[in-house]
């Protein structure tokens, strides 16, 4: 509601001085970029650079796969990460209020965004939170990924690591796999017929 608000204070202003008015809200779920970036950088783990450069032809919805492109991967290869069901809905959601750009999160003018700082660190402020990098949601869908018995080759894929090494960091968030591993051992009696 705040944010509506202030649209309309600045649109005000901005009349007034016979500038260009921002767009309205109206009925729009989203009033930003801001929720609908922080929903798929956690469910799909993608960098922050990755999710600025994103356009709508590297979105498959139909298929439910997001496409980092080689030339914006800091691996410089080319991923494809699958949507699950919150990003999708999501993306269909933030698709049907967007403009006429190409980009997924435009920034002014249709151009890619910088960055995301200003409008990250207040909505940090806001909610009182401390310490919290943007970089930290790609750490949190890795991590949810691993403590729900995703293995870490897989991991690996999602996230765009060159090597296991970088995703070896997210291991001891899963416990239990080598004691399933070990278990695996233990012979079970054949089917009964």
């Amino acid at each position: 509601m705040r944010n509506r608000e202030a649209r309309a204070h600045a649109n005000a202003w901005r009349a007034k001085r016979r500038y260009e008015l921002l767009p309205e809200l109206g009925d729009s779920e989203f009033v930003d970029y801001l929720m609908p970036a922080v929903l798929l950088s956690i469910n799909t783990g993608i960098r922050q650079g990755e999710l600025i450069h994103l356009q709508w032809n590297d979105v498959d919805l139909d298929r439910g796969i997001l496409t980092v492109r080689a030339k914006i991967a800091k691996s410089g290869k080319r991923r494809d990460v699958p949507l699950n069901t919150e990003a999708k809905a999501m993306l269909s959601r933030w698709n049907a209020q967007r403009g006429d750009s190409p980009l997924v999160f435009p920034g002014r003018g249709g151009k890619p965004l910088v960055e995301v700082k200003t409008a990250w660190r207040k909505l940090l402020a806001d909610a009182e939170i401390e310490n919290f990098r943007w970089h930290d949601m790609r750490h949190h869908f890795a991590s949810r990924l691993v403590m729900n018995g995703v293995d870490l080759n897989t991991t690996r894929d999602l996230l765009g690591h060159g090597d296991l090494v970088t995703t070896l960091r997210y291991a001891h968030l899963s416990p239990h796999h080598k004691a399933t591993a070990v278990e695996k051992l233990v012979r079970q009696p054949p089917p009964s017929e």
